[in-house]
């Protein structure tokens, strides 16, 4: 395992052999689901919160297949090249998105930073307005007569 520990947050990459291991764990968890998950220590058996048991599975999962997991508080700042990182676009196109207020900044000095929080919180909006903007878009292809029976065959 790969760890990478920055001021504010972990970053944790998993080696070849923990990768099988995960995507066992994983298989192990996924049938499981259903059930709470139990961990014993010294003869005391404790529950893990639901909200513990899904972050478990997602750092699992990610890690399976082979991502990086950073862990960060969501109080923590970033700097604008973190967040244009977390977020896959360019620094010049997140100042865009700040000059036009759709995610919130401070500055400290000269430094421009962004709560975890507000720039996940962009992020998981903007997932969702692409979703929704995708399934309109194939939703009138279809009506159009572009697709035949969902089957994504551009009729020529």
């Amino acid at each position: 395992m790969m760890l990478k520990k920055e001021q504010n947050s972990v970053q944790l990459t998993a080696d070849q052999e923990e990768k099988q291991t995960l995507k066992k764990l994983e298989h192990f968890l996924n049938a499981k689901e259903s059930q709470p998950i139990k961990i014993n220590s010294n003869g005391e058996e404790i529950l893990l919160p639901e909200s513990v048991n899904y972050a478990l599975r997602q750092v699992i999962h990610a890690m399976a297949l082979g991502k990086c997991v950073t862990i960060v508080a969501d109080d923590q700042y970033m700097t604008l090249q973190e967040a244009s990182d977390f977020l896959n676009v360019s620094r010049p196109y997140l100042i865009t998105l700040l000059e036009q207020e759709e995610i919130p900044v401070i500055s400290i000095g000269s430094n421009q930073q962004i709560l975890c929080k507000d720039i996940a919180n962009y992020k998981q909006n903007r997932d969702i307005k692409r979703r929704q903007h995708l399934n309109e878009l194939t939703a009138f292809l279809q009506d159009e007569g572009f697709y035949n029976d969902h089957s994504f065959d551009l009729i020529r």
